[in-house]
C-alpha cells in the first residue's frame, strides 16, 4: 500500500478547522478559558505563526499515524514486510497478496468506519493519556471533558477522512 501524502496533508488540516469551530467564545471558547484559567489578554500572547506552524506539523504526524488505526490492510502488509518474498510480484506469498489486496482491499475503507475507529482511539487512547495529565495537574473534570471532546471529534473526522480516501 502506498501513502496518500494529499489525504495526510488534508487530514492535518481537520484540527485546526475544527479548533477554529470548537474553541470559538460562543461554542466551547468560554469554558474552555475557565478551565485553564485564561483571560482575554493571555490569548494575546505568543507568536501565532509560530504556534499555528508547529500545531500544523503535530496534526500532519498524528494524521499520518491515525491511517495505521483506521486502514486494516496496513496490518496484513506489516505481519509480512519481513518476509523476502512479500514485495516480489513472481514469487506465491507476492502473487497471494497483490490477489488478496485486489479481492479485499476496499473492505472497511469508509469514511464511517474510520470515523468510529477515530472515535474509539480518542476515547481510549486520547482520554487517558489526557485524565492522567489532568489529574497530575490538578485539573477538573471540566478540563477532561472540554479538552477530550475537542480531540474526539478530530480524530472521527481525519478517521473518516483517511479511511475513506488514503
Amino acid at each position: 500500500m502506498q501513502f496518500n501524502f494529499l489525504v495526510i496533508f488534508l487530514a492535518s488540516l481537520v484540527p485546526m478547522v475544527i479548533g477554529f469551530i470548537y474553541y470559538h467564545p460562543s461554542v466551547m471558547g468560554k469554558m474552555w478559558m475557565a478551565v485553564n484559567g485564561f483571560k482575554e489578554e493571555d490569548m494575546k500572547q505568543g507568536n501565532m505563526s509560530v504556534i499555528f506552524i508547529a500545531s500544523f506539523i503535530l496534526s500532519f504526524l498524528l494524521a499520518f499515524s491515525i491511517q495505521f488505526i483506521v486502514i486494516h490492510q496496513y496490518h496484513l502488509g506489516s505481519i509480512l514486510m519481513n518476509h523476502p518474498d512479500f514485495k516480489k510480484p513472481s514469487t506465491e506469498l507476492g502473487k497471494w497478496f497483490a490477489e488478496f489486496m485486489t479481492t479485499y482491499g476496499r473492505e472497511f475503507r469508509t469514511f464511517k468506519h474510520g470515523a468510529l475507529h477515530g472515535v474509539l482511539t480518542g476515547i481510549f487512547t486520547i482520554m487517558p493519556v489526557l485524565g492522567t495529565n489532568a489529574l497530575f495537574e490538578r485539573k477538573g473534570a471540566k478540563y477532561i471533558f472540554v479538552n477530550t471532546l475537542y480531540w474526539i471529534i478530530c480524530f472521527a473526522i481525519m478517521g473518516g477522512i483517511l479511511c475513506q480516501w488514503a
